[in-house]
């Protein structure tokens, strides 16, 4: 079981009084302070455009986004979003806003979920991987970029600023929010953020150093109401998952 880690004391004082923190460079905008737990429409920006749709039957459905890889051809997701009752195709659509894909649509031609969530659909093994199809020669990476997944680290995210970016079923533009994770029993963490409604499940929690900590999911496959989300802090399963997914 991993332990929770903690902001030194002063720092998380300072983040308390204040009620903001520092916006992650990597999402493409300045290190200016946000507020905590205020949950906004996101704005255009590179690295948003990595955060997609899943779309299925011509909905969308859940939310992925794209994590390097080897094959440079990888999104991430909740598994329970690529596992149940619902048939067809798959397509993952990056950057999606107002009915537009301004990246276009990609095939997902392959998932992997663990043996946990296959097994009996363990809360703690709720994250997937998917591969999708290249496009005119290039891959989704090429096109969008990849953020860096962090899997089986002695120290977990927990108590660290993440920030949440998903797409509610509900909306066709992305919702983002940043607030401190905190430690839900000894293999989740959970974030208060209002309006993440059914939509959301599989979107990334990102890190201050632009690092994909964990996917919307894990507890009630993500929370009983829109404002408290749950995810599976990624341990020892999600790190072999990835390395199967990735070669």
């Amino acid at each position: 079981m991993k332990r929770p880690i903690r902001l030194p004391l002063l720092v998380a004082v300072a983040l308390l009084a204040t009620g903001s923190v520092p916006v992650a460079a990597a999402h493409g905008r300045v290190r200016t302070p946000v507020p905590l737990g205020v949950t906004v429409t996101a704005p255009v920006s590179a690295g948003d455009a990595r955060v997609g749709v899943l779309v299925r039957g011509g909905a969308h459905y859940c939310t992925a986004s794209v994590v390097h890889s080897e094959r440079r051809d990888l999104v991430v997701t909740a598994a329970h979003c690529l596992s149940g009752s619902g048939g067809g195709a798959i397509y993952f659509v990056p950057g999606y806003r107002g009915g537009e894909a301004p990246y276009g649509e990609w095939a997902v031609t392959r998932t992997y979920v663990g043996d946990g969530w296959k097994g009996r659909e363990d809360e703690d093994s709720d994250v997937a991987f998917a591969r999708v199809a290249s496009r005119g020669g290039e891959e989704i990476e090429d096109v969008v970029g990849g953020n860096r997944l962090v899997a089986g680290r002695r120290v977990s995210p927990v108590g660290r600023a993440v920030t949440v970016v998903g797409y509610p079923r509900a909306r066709e533009t992305p919702v983002w929010c940043t607030n401190i994770s905190t430690a839900y029993g000894g293999s989740q963490q959970r974030i208060e953020c209002p309006g993440y409604s059914g939509g959301t499940s599989g979107s990334p929690w990102i890190d201050a150093e632009g690092r994909v900590v964990g996917v919307l999911g894990g507890f009630q496959q993500g929370g009983t109401t829109d404002d408290v989300s749950y995810s599976v802090v990624f341990g020892r399963e999600a790190a072999e998952l990835y390395g199967k997914a990735s070669k």
